[in-house]
């Protein structure tokens, strides 16, 4: 039986959340979801993830923040972001260090797929 891929997904959008949920389980993922950058902070007893997918704006801490603490904790775990908007400042705040790829959530979810396989290493097959 292959090792699951845990994938965080932090996003204030529950539909989102849900959608992206169901998007990753039907690539064989095991998705995580998180409605805050605090929320998944909280969560003591959640595997080690193979990729994050941060949305950028988020309530409380954003994405941006949520992705450096993480770095200078000394995470090394991938991660994605995700906006709704596309600000010129928010894209250029998302040039963070380790930052695998910047979505808009309007964009293909096959293309965020590809990514993710790219981040854990698994191929186009998934």
């Amino acid at each position: 039986m292959p090792t699951p891929i845990y994938v965080a997904v932090v996003d204030d959008d529950e539909e989102l959340c849900r959608s992206f949920g169901r998007l990753l389980r039907a690539a064989s993922f095991q998705p995580i979801t998180y409605a805050s950058a605090e929320a998944l902070l909280a969560d003591t007893k959640h595997p080690q993830f193979d990729c994050l997918v941060l949305d950028i704006e988020l309530g409380g801490m954003s994405g941006i923040e949520l992705a450096e603490h993480l770095l200078a904790q000394g995470c090394s775990t991938p991660f994605i972001f995700i906006t709704a908007h596309e600000h010129l400042n928010a894209l250029a705040r998302a040039r963070v260090p380790g930052a695998a790829a910047y979505f808009r959530k309007a964009d293909s979810g096959a293309d965020v797929l590809s990514v993710i396989r790219r981040c854990v290493g698994t191929g186009s097959d998934g």
